[in-house]
């Protein structure tokens, strides 16, 4: 029972709840990161997506362990929190910023020629190297994801470990479920940048909890009870829809026509 406490905390049930929800989060970022890694190697010739794909793929797994190891000191830098903050705010607005954005057909690519990394190394290493170099910077990016999702939750240690490790788990077995699951359940695709934001809120508030430690709010923000209601509200987020869905077919489920989909797939296979 020590051993439960260590690695769950205190109370283990909202342990158990808190991985849970990371199974969830982390499985849809890792649905995430491989629609982008296809759409950035499509430009190459076909005898050339596979190979960088794998060098991708290598990548988000090197990035996610050293992101492990490292995890226990980046929660330790406190204006980390409120960054990571802005920056899943930054991929929910963007997300619905596109989604607003219809009837565009490029909608879901990424254009590298506006990336510095790509520009500053095209003509030195020329297209292949350029895009492998630029879904390195991605996967770094992604790792970091990684440990700002897991820190949205808790600021248990161990928790974030497994949160981390999760990550890197549902990049190699459970994000193939999840892009089944998302094409049958288009609705999940918008449901999971609306958790992001939410964590994103929860993560740029500890600017509040670190200036006004004393304060009420900072009190409400640090609570038991907070970390309680995103946990469930995670959770119930994504049950309750799909369950509705199949019992009154509302949200509307319906097979996705978008192709990324079957891109981000085939990553996952390869992984």
């Amino acid at each position: 029972m020590d051993f439960l406490h260590t690695i769950l905390g205190d109370d283990i049930q909202a342990g158990l709840l808190i991985i849970l929800n990371l199974i969830v989060i982390e499985s849809l970022l890792s649905v995430d990161n491989a629609a982008v890694l296809a759409t950035m190697v499509m430009d190459l010739p076909k005898s050339q997506r596979e190979k960088a794909l794998k060098y991708g793929i290598i990548g988000a797994y090197v990035f996610r362990g050293i992101c492990l190891f490292l995890a226990a000191w980046l929660v330790q830098i406190w204006w980390l929190k409120p960054l990571g903050g802005l920056y899943l705010l930054y991929l929910a607005f963007d997300y619905f910023r596109k989604k607003n954005n219809k009837g565009k057909e490029d909608e879901e690519e990424v254009d590298k020629s506006k990336s510095w990394i790509y520009k500053s190394t095209v003509g030195l290493m020329g297209n292949f190297w350029a895009t492998v170099a630029l879904v390195e910077v991605m996967d770094l990016a992604f790792s970091i994801d990684n440990v700002f999702a897991a820190v949205a939750f808790t600021d248990h240690i161990w928790l974030i470990y497994i949160g981390v490790f999760i990550g890197i788990l549902a990049m190699r077995f459970v994000a193939q479920a999840f892009v089944k699951l998302m094409e049958k359940f288009t609705f999940l695709e918008t449901i999971a940048f609306i958790v992001i934001a939410v964590l994103g809120i929860k993560l740029t508030s500890s600017l509040v909890t670190h200036f006004y430690k004393e304060s009420p709010i900072s009190h409400v923000i640090e609570s038991e009870k907070t970390d309680l209601f995103v946990s469930v509200f995670t959770v119930a987020i994504f049950i309750i829809p799909v369950v509705t869905s199949l019992l009154f077919n509302y949200p509307k489920k319906h097979k996705s026509d978008i192709i990324i989909s079957d891109d981000a797939e085939k990553v996952l296979e390869k992984s």
